[in-house]
């Protein structure tokens, strides 16, 4: 029973360990596939919409260059007839007297010259009698020049140039009974006869058919685009089926048209979206207008339509072919990274984590291996932290009071006895005692300001008395500092290398001033003497691991009190020492501002108190 249970057991293991690298493949494919499938589509739908917009874009700029080309022909064509009729006015009638001289003859020379392009030319009087006309003079009986619509427009504006909507013309006889569609330029003229100036309006047919000639050939390669020519009210002068619209056979949308500003515009008539480009004609307000079907812009979308459903349907098959290898490929490696870390969560640190897989997998795998042994490492040094705490408090308790001092100190205590200086040998005692009596603190190692300067006080009280006041010493203390937290045994041993290595062997009297104040929020205490003082290069090694306490002074040596600091309060502090040779040392020690609480005490202690 128990092997079936077993067998069942790792087969169970086993497929769910299956279904959970399928889950995970699948999961990555699907979303892969998902993201794929979405970027692609969009993608196709953003180039499909850029490939109309540009086919659009071409054709609006292929039909407004069209147009702006027809434009440009039109335009020189008018601007040659009214050279024309600027030519017969200022070179000609000007010039002329009526009364005794005839513009006949320079008026068969102009037309003569420009008949490609011209029916006729012809000068009325204000009241519409012919002076002069060419190549027939012959008016009709009842040709009624001033009732013309050309005539009266002349005279009505007679500062600018009138330009009439294609008629037929039928002012004069033609021998060969034919009569010509033409478009009439107008103006007014000052005409002058025996010395006296009278208006009068000059005529300039235009030969319709060289007009429309320039237009067809725009319209020659059109399929279903085509332009149209109206003047300024609308009134077709040119369109291509202009037969058609005059037998209301065709519509077009002309009235609405001459509307619109110069440019493209879009507009449904007759139930078909078109789009409409305009150009205006200078000098005469006539406007060429485009038409293009919206219709045409689909051209060959058709196959583009069909070419991109391919180009997705293959792209999707390929992306699903791909996400299936990659996640794959993905999912193993993180299955085998997955159960090396459950290895590790199990509390097995020594368990080797896996690497290998795609480089991201492989560098997560390196990484957390690293990871391992960091905390392997950090596990390792803060055991070698707290032995090297634990050792260096050890050795300041074991080393506070050095033998020889004691030796001396009980020396001149039965000295001073022997001598019934008893006032001195009770003193020395009691600061003795108290020396003692701080130094222990109770086994703690965390003391108040004020108790570590009072053991100081003690220490420099039976060192003043063995020296003999070779020296003097002061302390200036700010009060705010006392009730906050120090370690002990950091004052004494510096007062005590201010005596042995700066004032003893001095020649004159020693000084040295201990100093403790705030600044910001951290507290310092100055142990300064004017004693002989040492290199640079030698203050500079004082601090290092590697330096030697000399032998002199107590078994505290500076290094050592740096490290308890540090170990305490954190890196930032500690002790700066300033010095230069015959010019004393001042050795400074940094603290942070922390009041004074058995609570705070207790934390420092076991290092668990946050600077």
């Amino acid at each position: 029973m128990n092997r079936a249970r077993k067998i069942f057991s790792n087969k169970k293991s086993k497929y769910e360990s299956r279904r959970r690298s399928y889950s995970i493949q699948m999961t990555i494919s699907i979303s892969f596939t998902i993201i794929s499938v979405c970027s692609v589509c969009f993608l196709s739908i953003m180039l499909y919409q850029q490939f109309v917009n540009k086919t659009k874009d071409i054709t609006i700029e292929r039909t407004e260059q069209v147009l702006n080309q027809a434009a440009i022909n039109l335009e020189d064509y008018l601007r040659n007839m009214r050279r024309i009729s600027d030519a017969m006015y200022y070179s000609v009638i000007k010039d002329k007297d009526l009364g005794y001289e005839s513009m006949g003859v320079e008026m068969n020379l102009l037309y003569e010259a420009n008949k490609d392009n011209l029916i006729s030319i012809a000068c009325y009087t204000n009241e519409g009698q012919l002076v002069a006309a060419a190549p027939v003079a012959n008016e009709k009986e009842n040709a009624e020049a001033a009732k013309r619509e050309w005539f009266q427009e002349a005279m009505g504006q007679m500062e600018n140039f009138h330009f009439s909507a294609p008629h037929v013309q039928n002012l004069f006889d033609d021998p060969s009974y034919r009569y010509y569609w033409v478009i009439s330029l107008s103006r007014a003229v000052e005409l002058t006869n025996n010395g006296k100036s009278a208006l009068g309006v000059l005529l300039v047919d235009m030969n319709y058919s060289s007009i429309e000639q320039l237009l067809s050939k725009a319209n020659k390669a059109k399929t279903s685009e085509y332009l149209y020519l109206t003047d300024s009210a609308g009134e077709i002068i040119y369109h291509p089926k202009q037969k058609l619209i005059y037998a209301d056979l065709y519509q077009e949308n002309n009235l609405e048209a001459v509307r619109y500003d110069d440019g493209s515009h879009e507009e449904m008539f007759d139930g078909e979206r078109r789009l409409i480009t305009v150009k205006t004609i200078s000098y005469t307000g006539w406007k060429i207008v485009s038409v293009t079907p919206m219709t045409s812009f689909q051209m060959g979308l058709k196959d583009m339509r069909f070419f991109m459903i391919m180009l997705i349907a293959l792209s999707l098959l390929t992306l699903v072919v791909i996400n299936q290898l990659v996640s794959g490929q993905i999912a193993k490696p993180l299955q085998k990274l997955n159960d090396s870390v459950k290895e590790w969560e199990t509390g097995n640190l020594d368990s080797d984590i896996y690497v290998g897989g795609p480089i991201e997998v492989e560098h997560l795998g390196r990484a957390l291996r690293a990871t391992v042994a960091q905390i392997r490492q950090m596990m390792q040094d803060i055991l070698v932290e707290q032995e090297e705490k634990r050792k260096s408090e050890l050795d300041a308790l074991q080393s506070q009071i050095n033998p020889h001092f004691l030796y001396n100190t009980l020396d001149s205590i039965v000295w001073m006895i022997e001598g019934e200086r008893y006032q001195d040998a009770v003193f020395m005692v009691t600061q003795l005692a108290s020396l003692f009596r701080i130094s222990l603190s109770r086994g703690k190692t965390v003391i108040r300001v004020e108790d570590e300067l009072k053991h100081a006080e003690n220490y420099m009280n039976i060192q003043m008395v063995r020296y003999k006041d070779i020296f003097r010493v002061t302390f200036e203390i700010a009060p705010e500092i006392l009730s906050c937290c120090t370690i002990k045994l950091v004052v004494q041993p510096l007062l005590e290398n201010a005596i042995y290595y700066g004032v003893e062997h001095m020649d004159g009297e020693g000084e040295i001033l201990v100093k403790g104040y705030q600044q910001n929020d951290d507290i310092y205490i100055e142990v300064k003497d004017n004693g002989l003082g040492m290199p640079e290069e030698e203050v500079g090694q004082l601090l290092k691991d590697s330096h030697r306490v000399r032998k002199r002074g107590s078994g505290v040596g500076l290094i050592n009190v740096h490290n308890r600091i540090r170990l305490c309060f954190g890196e930032a502090y500690g002790l700066e020492i300033e010095s230069a040779p015959d010019e004393g040392t001042t050795v400074r020690i940094h603290l942070p501002f922390v009041p004074y609480a058995e609570e705070t005490r207790d934390k420092l202690e076991a290092g668990k108190q946050q600077i």
